[in-house]
Formats: C-alpha cells, structure tokens, sequence
C-alpha cells in the first residue's frame, strides 16, 4: 500500500518531505480537553518556506506547547496562529529561522472521482499510503460543522489526523480530518479517510496568518452533538458551559425545526441556525422530549470566545 516514486509524475520523496510530525500539549482546564484531551498527537503540512504549518484544527486547537518533527528528525517548537472552525483547519508557525521544504497548494475542486492520489503522514514513504478519490460529497459532522464538498479516499491511512492528501500533480489538495466506514455496492464494507478540501482555505489564509481568525462574524454556535437517526435530527450530546445546556435541552431530545422550518438531517438544522444570523442570536427550535413537543429559544454564542488563546512563549 506504500506508494512507489515511478508510479507518479511528480517528485514524490520532495512532497513527502514536507509533512511533518505535530505533538501538542493542552491544559487540563481548556474546553477541548474533556473531548479531544491534553496531549495529541498527529502531521502538518509545510506549505511555506518559513515554516508555515497546515493541519487539522483539533490537534492544536487550545495548545500550549507544540513540537513539530521535520521529516529529517529535526525538531522544533511551535506557535498556533489559528484555528478555523468552519473548515477545520489549523495552522502553526514553526519558531526557526530556517528555509523548510514547502507543498504548494492545489486545486481540490478539480480532483476527480477515481484519480490516484497519496495519504502522507510524517516520515516518509514509510508512513504514506497509496490511495484513490472514492467520493467527493456533503460532509456534516455532529460538532455542528458541515463541508460542502469533502473528500473521501481509499485505502485508508490508519494514523489520518493532519495527514497530507498530495493530488496528481504533487500539490496539497486536502489534509486528513476522519475515518469512516463505507459500505460499497456489493455489501463490503470498506474504511476511508475524510479530507478537508483545500480550496475553502486560499481566500482566508492571508487572514488567518495575520489576525488569527476569519473576516466577517462567527456564525452562531449552541454546543450541541447530533445524529440522524431515520429521517428524525436527534441530540446525543452537550457541551459543558455551551448555550443548549443552559437552555437545558437535554441528549435524546430531538429537533423537529428551526425557527418554524422543519430539519431533517444534520446540513440542514446547521444552515438554518446559521441563517438566522451571527454569533449571539437567539435562535428558537421546535423540540419533541418524550412525547411532548415544546418551544425553547437558544442564546447562541461564538465558540471561540469558550477556547483559551494561543500564548506565545
């Protein structure tokens, strides 16, 4: 499954040279840490010569001490930048004065469906994977997060978190967010990786690296994990100190609407609370609780404002 350099019209020992091993410490009292943990560990990718680091956003987000291992061993501390919580991506500035091998950033849209593509994970060959495009599709995940057009391979990486997904023409075209199961037409049931596409990012990126965040407003967040369970939106969790448990919605309670629309799955119940407007708007749900369905509106806030900053040390 190790991918082989004749089979690639690209250099591909240079590609894989830019992913990079992260290691992240977190405190104890950051609000990821009772989901994600204090210590996480994962890849990057180099997209720029002075050691600007792409990964997944859940790997760093809250961190206090990252280390980031180049591919040749050396290794150096970190800085988060930002975390950017509708696409998923984080970044990290390496804190040397150094030219590092950098991946130059594709075109994720014009991946097709069935075109070879490599899964880099830090170390080389060794730790990559070669893999296909098996679906381009709507991603919605119950973190209240939702992709317009994720990526899925296959075979999949088994050490996915940040990994680089290197398209036909040697250019970094998503990083490695999920496995998934997937089950094919003939019954098999197979394991892929979610890649976040990497076309969302080129309009924000020059914004992320010198404010730490996104132009614009944050979009509303209530604190609230869901699944779909038939064609009914269901809560299977809340998170600590967010708006929903205030409002005392409660995991099994299930969201018929909202705002007088009806939901029946994750995409839409997320695009009609973020329509409504940005971060702080109430936002009022139809709710069914054992039988009973009632009325509650949700003081929404923005999620960041519950994460501890980045400190540079």
């Amino acid at each position: 499954m190790h991918p082989k350099p004749q089979h690639y019209a690209y250099n591909l020992d240079a590609a894989l040279s830019c992913v990079v091993g992260i290691r992240s410490i977190v405190p104890r009292d950051a609000f990821s840490a009772e989901t994600l943990g204090t210590e996480r560990e994962g890849h990057g990718v180099v997209i720029r010569p002075d050691g600007l680091v792409l990964t997944i956003g859940y790997l760093v987000a809250e961190a206090e001490t990252i280390w980031i291992t180049m591919n040749d061993g050396r290794i150096f501390q970190g800085h988060v930048l930002a975390h950017d919580q509708p696409t998923g991506f984080g970044l990290v500035q390496v804190l040397a004065h150094v030219d590092f091998p950098s991946l130059k950033l594709g075109n994720s849209s014009g991946a097709e469906i069935g075109e070879r593509v490599v899964v880099g994970g830090s170390g080389g060959r060794r730790n990559a994977i070669a893999a296909r495009i098996i679906a381009k599709q709507e991603f919605a995940g119950a973190w209240e997060y939702l992709l317009e057009e994720a990526i899925f391979t296959a075979p999949a990486h088994p050490f996915w978190g940040g990994t680089a997904l290197i398209g036909a023409t040697g250019e970094l075209i998503g990083v490695g967010s999920l496995q998934l199961q997937h089950e094919m037409r003939s019954g098999e049931v197979i394991d892929l990786n979610m890649m976040v596409p990497i076309d969302p990012l080129k309009p924000v990126l020059d914004d992320l690296v010198t404010l730490g965040r996104r132009p614009g407003p944050a979009r509303p967040w209530l604190g609230i994990y869901v699944a779909k369970v038939g064609r009914e939106v269901v809560i299977s969790g809340l998170a600590r100190r967010g708006p929903a448990r205030r409002a005392d919605l409660r995991a099994g309670d299930v969201v018929l609407a909202v705002g007088g629309e009806e939901v029946s799955d994750l995409a839409s119940l997320f695009r009609r609370i973020w329509a409504l407007g940005e971060a702080g708007v109430e936002v009022p749900l139809s709710v069914r609780r054992n039988g009973d369905t009632f009325e509650v509106r949700v003081a929404s806030t923005d999620r960041r404002r519950l994460l501890k900053r980045p400190i540079l040390h």
